[in-house]
């Protein structure tokens, strides 16, 4: 039986994979950002688009809502205790639902944004 130097001797480590370094050309979104550049720029842009667009929605549906409010209770004169029923109460649910749909989507779009900038 031969004798193997131990210096020959061949070892296998197993272990989880490590995550390497990116190459030297490569920026990380987070890097584009606090430098400011073109790309960065396209970033942050981008998370002002997807947040304005909830924003129009919200703003679009209370227009909706609130706008003809005006014009049915000119249509009715003598129902003030519909106004004030419509405006103290029925108003504020919907802005309510509409608010937490708003803030729910917001968060959603930051979450998904700082995913993209961490790189995970």
């Amino acid at each position: 039986m031969p004798h193997q130097d131990p210096a020959e001797r061949r070892v296998v480590v197993t272990g989880p994979p490590r995550r390497g370094r990116p190459a030297s050309g490569y920026y990380r979104p987070r890097t584009e950002i606090d430098e400011q550049t073109t790309l960065g720029h396209t970033y942050v842009r981008s998370l002002m688009r997807t947040q304005l667009r909830p924003a129009l929605a919200v703003f679009a549906f209370l227009g909706l809502l609130i706008g003809p409010l005006p014009l049915l209770f000119a249509a009715m004169p003598d129902a003030h205790r519909l106004e004030w029923g419509v405006l103290g109460f029925g108003l504020y649910v919907p802005m309510v639902l509409l608010a937490r749909w708003y803030v729910r989507r917001a968060e959603r779009n930051e979450r998904d944004f700082v995913r993209l900038v961490e790189d995970r």
